[in-house]
C-alpha cells in the first residue's frame, strides 16, 4: 500500500518536473518552476537519477511520454465559471473525459474565451526577511505589482 502511494506521487512529481523542463528549460537556475519541482521531488525521496531522467525528457534529451498542459474553460451547474488546468499525454482523450464530467454534473465546456474574461492569474512569493526589513520587502513587493503583502 505504502509503495503504490509512493509510486503514484513520485508519477505525479515526474510529470510536473518534465512540463516545467519543456516550458522553460532544464536548469534550476533560471527556471523557478523546475527548482520548484525538483525540490518537491527530494522532499518526497525521490532518487536523483530519475529528477535527472525526467529533466532530459522534458528537455528532449531523452525519449519517453510527452506531456503538455493544455486549459479548458466551462460551466457547471447554475452557471458557474472554471477554467480547468491538466497535464496530458493525450489532449483527446482528455478533452472528451472533462467534457463528460462536466455534463455528468450538469455543466458544459465552453470556448476559449468564453469564462477567463472573469479570472485574473495572480502568484505568491515566500521570500525569508533574514536579510530585509519590513519596509525594504515591502518596497520591493510594491515595485513588482504586488497587491498584498503579509508578515508571518
Amino acid at each position: 500500500v505504502e509503495d503504490a502511494k509512493r509510486g503514484r506521487a513520485f508519477t505525479k512529481i515526474t510529470r510536473e518536473i518534465i512540463i516545467a523542463a519543456k516550458a522553460g528549460g532544464g536548469s534550476t537556475e533560471t527556471n523557478t518552476r523546475l527548482r520548484a519541482a525538483v525540490e518537491k521531488a527530494k522532499s518526497a525521496g525521490m532518487p536523483n537519477d530519475n529528477v535527472k531522467k525526467a529533466i532530459m525528457r522534458g528537455t528532449g534529451e531523452m525519449e519517453g511520454v510527452s506531456y503538455e498542459e493544455t486549459s479548458y474553460e466551462g460551466y457547471g451547474p447554475n452557471g458557474t465559471a472554471f477554467i480547468i488546468q491538466a497535464s496530458t499525454d493525450n489532449k483527446n482523450r482528455t478533452t472528451s473525459e472533462i467534457r463528460r464530467i462536466l455534463s455528468q454534473h450538469g455543466g458544459a465546456m465552453g470556448e476559449n474565451g468564453s469564462v477567463s474574461w472573469g479570472f485574473e492569474r495572480k502568484g505568491s512569493l515566500e521570500i525569508d526577511p533574514a536579510d530585509k526589513g519590513y519596509d525594504d520587502l515591502f518596497m520591493i513587493a510594491v515595485d513588482s505589482g504586488a497587491e498584498d503583502l503579509k508578515q508571518d
